[in-house]
């Protein structure tokens, strides 16, 4: 089975279990484009040592790069790039590496 990506203006809006066959023959009345999409792609690797499939895993909500050809979740936080290498987003300071737990904030501190 596969997994495919309901896909309109960009915004994926539904995720399903499918097979090709399947989607090659339904008669979908809702508009919009199915996608084939890789539980095991993330950030343009693949998890089991395979082809990556679109960047990442369609997330409903998420987007999808038409010229690109991959998917990539909602931005975060206004402060953060989109990564079109990998399809993720960064933020502009690194994560520090002593194991501790962080919490994102934009808001600047009073």
């Amino acid at each position: 089975m596969s997994h495919f990506a309901k896909v309109l203006d960009g915004k994926v809006l539904d995720v399903i279990v499918a097979e090709q066959d399947f989607i090659d023959s339904y008669v979908d009345t809702v508009p919009g484009e199915w996608i084939q999409t890789s539980y095991n792609t993330f950030g343009n690797e693949h998890l089991l040592g395979g082809t990556p499939l679109r960047k990442n895993y369609a997330s409903i909500g998420g987007n999808y790069d038409k010229e690109g050809d991959y998917f990539y979740d909602a931005q975060p936080f206004p402060s953060w790039t989109l990564n079109k290498t990998t399809g993720l987003w960064e933020s502009p300071k690194a994560l520090p590496s002593d194991d501790k737990n962080y919490v994102w904030n934009e808001e600047p501190y009073l």
